[in-house]
């Protein structure tokens, strides 16, 4: 279980990602549970599989009900669960006793955090409410399950040096120019830069979004250990805060998604976000493709310069929640 790392808060969804009153799969530490928003606001999270005869909750339907609140409805014998998991039989006017137990979460303005039922060993880091206080909430995309443990998944996020290779097609970049990073326990960035090869004028007015490509691509990067890495960008008509996030759905398989922020210097920001969504789905999937190309259990017998960021996810997970020497800023 220490592979999941119990004990950490993981971001389930911001609200955006439910729709009112339908029911949504989300997995977490090897189990699944239905979510659903009601009209009122609020967000629930029962195990998925009905106590009656297992079917999934996910794929039923929600009714309303007198106060505004909703139910979630099984698709098999159409029982009702209320959010507490309890129900009222066939033939009976009387509730039940709670038949599911729900899973805890911890609601922050549009963020839904879950420590899936564990003690919290780490705060839930305050930095997505600061950056929502301060830019315009644009959207989220790339959300998916890739087949792979939590740790190499962030090790694949935390290395500064596959970024011309992984991130080769599409954004043709060339070198990787690592200028700094700080370590602050569970906390770290990194700076470096990216150099492009240019696309020529031809394929650029073929496929208008590549103008918005720079010729350097200039990697901020704000990390939160274990569950979230921050994309700082500046662009000619705007700020961005890329947000990429880690869920451990089971000790095999671990999902991620972007959330995108931005504040806009120029109206055309807003005109280029679903832009900038594309782009980010383009990085997630061409992370997911190679981790599906890896032979994990390979013994690393070459190490390249930079991978100070490795060391760090490799440090902070071996120790979690305790933070250990050394400090790895340089």
């Amino acid at each position: 279980m220490q592979s999941m790392l119990p004990g950490a808060p993981w971001l389930l969804a911001h609200k955006s990602m439910l729709s009112v009153n339908q029911p949504q799969k989300v997995s977490l530490y090897g189990a699944d549970y239905v979510m659903w928003k009601d009209a009122t606001g609020a967000i629930h999270a029962l195990p998925n599989a009905c106590p009656h005869m297992g079917a999934m909750l996910s794929e039923g339907w929600c009714e309303v009900e007198s106060n505004g609140t909703s139910a979630v409805v099984c698709p098999f014998h159409a029982l009702k669960f209320d959010a507490e998991g309890s129900t009222v039989l066939p033939g009976s006017d009387k509730k039940t006793l709670s038949l599911l137990k729900p899973l805890e979460l911890t609601i922050q303005g549009d963020f839904v955090w879950s420590y899936g039922g564990y003690e919290p060993k780490i705060p839930i880091p305050t930095v997505l409410n600061e950056i929502a206080n301060t830019y315009e909430f644009v959207g989220h995309t790339a959300d998916r399950s890739v087949e792979t443990d939590l740790l190499s998944m962030l090790l694949n996020m935390h290395d500064y040096n596959h970024q011309n290779g992984t991130h080769r097609d599409l954004f043709r970049i060339t070198d990787v120019e690592f200028h700094q990073f700080i370590d602050d326990g569970h906390r770290s960035h990194a700076f470096y830069d990216m150099p492009t090869a240019p696309y020529s004028l031809t394929e650029k007015l073929r496929k208008p979004d590549l103008m918005l490509l720079p010729s350097t691509i200039k990697a901020r990067l704000e990390n939160h250990f274990p569950s979230l890495v921050i994309f700082h960008g500046e662009m000619p008509f705007g700020k961005a805060a890329q947000c990429h996030f880690f869920v451990p759905e089971s000790e095999h398989r671990t999902r991620t998604y972007i959330l995108l922020f931005g504040q806009a210097k120029h109206s055309i920001f807003k005109l280029l976000s679903s832009t900038y969504l594309k782009f980010g789905k383009v990085v997630v999937d061409q992370d997911a493709d190679i981790l599906g190309k890896i032979y994990p259990n390979t013994p690393q017998k070459v190490k390249l310069n930079n991978e100070v960021g490795m060391d760090w996810v490799r440090r902070n997970f071996e120790s979690f929640p305790t933070v250990v020497e050394p400090n790895l800023s340089k």
